[in-house]
C-alpha cells in the first residue's frame, strides 16, 4: 500500500501538448519516467487556454480552435524523490515551465495489492 502525508513537494511542470520527446508525446514520456523513478504518483491536466514565454495565446474555443494546448503535468512525493527527478526533466524539457511548490499531502493511500498485481488499467495517478 502506498502512503504518503505530510511535508512533500509539488513538481508542475508545464509544455505543450504537441510537445514530442523522440515521437511520442512529452508530457507521456514525462510520466513514464516519473512512475519508472518510483514517484508516488503523476497527473497530466490539458489547458483550455493559455500563453508562454512565445506570447502567442493557444485557446479550445470552437472558433479558434488550437492543436497546440498547454498541457501541466503534476508530481507530488517527499522533497528528496522529487529533487532527484529533476535531473531527467533537464534532459527532457527544453522549452517549457518548471515550478517547486512546497504542500502538505494530507492523505493518499493507494489499494493493497498482491505482488505484481496491476490496477484497472495497469498505471496509477494522483
Amino acid at each position: 500500500m502506498t502512503r504518503l502525508t505530510g511535508r512533500a513537494l509539488r513538481l508542475t511542470v508545464f509544455v505543450g501538448e504537441n510537445d514530442t520527446w523522440h515521437h511520442k508525446p512529452l508530457y507521456s514520456e514525462i510520466v513514464h519516467r516519473a512512475h519508472a523513478a518510483g514517484l508516488a504518483g503523476a497527473s497530466v491536466f490539458r489547458g483550455v487556454e493559455g500563453f508562454g514565454a512565445s506570447s502567442l495565446i493557444h485557446t479550445s474555443r470552437l472558433l479558434s480552435l488550437s492543436e497546440d494546448l498547454p498541457v501541466a503535468v503534476v508530481i507530488v512525493d517527499t522533497e528528496p524523490r522529487v529533487r532527484a527527478f529533476l535531473a531527467q526533466l533537464d534532459e527532457l524539457v527544453t522549452e517549457g515551465l518548471v515550478t517547486l511548490d512546497d504542500c502538505e499531502v494530507i492523505r493518499y493511500t493507494g489499494q493493497e495489492r498482491t505482488p505484481g498485481e496491476r490496477g484497472a488499467k495497469g498505471k496509477r495517478s494522483l
